[in-house]
């Protein structure tokens, strides 16, 4: 695909910033509902017998999180209504506090689209139009900087477009890094369950490290001293502090303790060797954080829904959206995403890559791009440790 519909730096204010466990960005249902809807709005008009839009790749630009205190503190609550009528207050009853999670952010939408328009700036005036009076992630748009028709078959083109979108960050799946950490887990763990290997991804772990300052200092003499020259003793301990503790330590360093001598000098050195081998729990610790299972800026994200009931009649649901479609209870299904730098966009595939497409399976409603491979996802014997964020929403 080499024609798309570029939506650039869409303001977006009190957008919904939690989705599912997670929260700092909305769901990319959000951004594929917006699309979706702007292919339903095409339908009767001159545009729809031209052209058939696919797929919505999401940049962004800048976000702020309604929150105050410590970065993870609490989300700015509202009361609705503010105002409580004079009988109300007589009681003694305070307005309920709505508990969502809000932010404001500034984005940008690639679409891909198969057609022709002919006249461009007819479609462009109606797409504005239509953009504007729609939410985006349940935030209302203040503003929206310019759309623009571009087609990439040439590098200079390609190159145009990557300007317009930078600085941004473009949202990738990486449901495969998910299904090769998993498989690693199984293999060490076969009691390991998915939801164990994207807690990983999406956890901040600590995991402590018996002190070792004394030990450092010695081998940093060490490597100083000329006659001595042991550079390699303190290159295989630079490394093995690079990698989470596991109680395996080199042989080098384990053989160059093993001939020291315990005199008055080196006592508490050689006594936090010991305890650095042999740790107990009154054994003094620096807490570190543990590395994400692949390299990247990987978050994790809501992907879609799983069904957790039957279809039912719209007449036996009660507080449905409209009084016609038939409903089911769903959860929520996640996975892991990366940001990627724009400036990483160089062939049309790449391109074609970061477009997020619908896709679905019997009692699955996913989305995903055409690179990245759910499939681990969806066997009935995950489904248990995946979707566990039950949701009142009905699809």
């Amino acid at each position: 695909m080499n024609q798309y519909i570029l939506i650039n730096r869409i303001k977006v204010q009190n957008a919904n910033a939690v989705a599912g466990f997670t929260w700092g960005f909305p769901a990319i249902t959000h951004f594929l509902g917006f699309r979706h809807n702007l292919t339903r709005k095409m339908q009767g008009t001159e545009f729809d017998e031209k052209i058939s839009l696919s797929g919505c790749a999401v940049i962004a630009h800048e976000h702020q999180v309604h929150t105050y205190g410590s970065y993870d503190s609490y989300f700015c609550q509202n009361k609705n209504p503010g105002a409580m009528s004079f009988e109300k207050a007589k009681t003694g009853k305070n307005p309920s506090i709505i508990e969502e999670g809000k932010m404001n952010m500034i984005v940008s939408l690639l679409i891909g689209y198969e057609g022709y328009l002919g006249r461009e700036n007819d479609f462009l005036s109606w797409l504005t139009k239509q953009c504007l009076l729609q939410r985006l992630a349940g935030g209302t748009i203040l503003e929206i900087g310019a759309i623009k028709l571009f087609n990439i078959e040439t590098k200079a083109k390609r190159l145009l477009l990557k300007r317009k979108l930078l600085p941004g960050f473009i949202l990738m799946d990486r449901s495969d890094k998910l299904a090769d950490h998993y498989e690693a887990c199984s293999e060490n763990n076969p009691e390991a369950e998915l939801l164990d290997a994207w807690l990983d991804f999406a956890a901040l772990k600590q995991q402590a490290r018996p002190r070792g300052d004394l030990i450092s200092k010695h081998l940093k003499k060490q490597a100083k001293n000329k006659e001595n020259m042991n550079t390699a003793l303190l290159q295989d301990w630079d490394e093995h502090l690079s990698k989470p503790y596991s109680g395996e330590i080199p042989d080098s360093i384990k053989k160059h303790f093993s001939g020291i001598e315990e005199t008055k000098d080196n006592k508490e050195l050689l006594a936090q060797w010991r305890q650095y081998r042999k740790p107990t729990d009154k054994t003094p610790a620096d807490w570190e954080y543990l590395p994400k299972p692949s390299q990247g800026y990987l978050v994790p994200v809501m992907t879609g829904y799983k069904a957790i009931s039957p279809v039912y009649e719209n007449a036996k649901v009660s507080n449905t959206r409209d009084n016609e479609t038939d409903v089911c209870f769903v959860e929520s299904v996640h996975s892991v995403g990366e940001w990627l730098g724009v400036n990483r966009l160089i062939t049309t595939e790449d391109f074609a890559s970061c477009l997020w497409h619908y896709h679905y399976e019997e009692n699955w409603y996913l989305c995903r791009q055409a690179h990245g491979d759910s499939s681990m996802m969806i066997p009935n014997a995950t489904t248990e440790t995946i979707d566990v964020s039950p949701s009142d929403e009905l699809i």
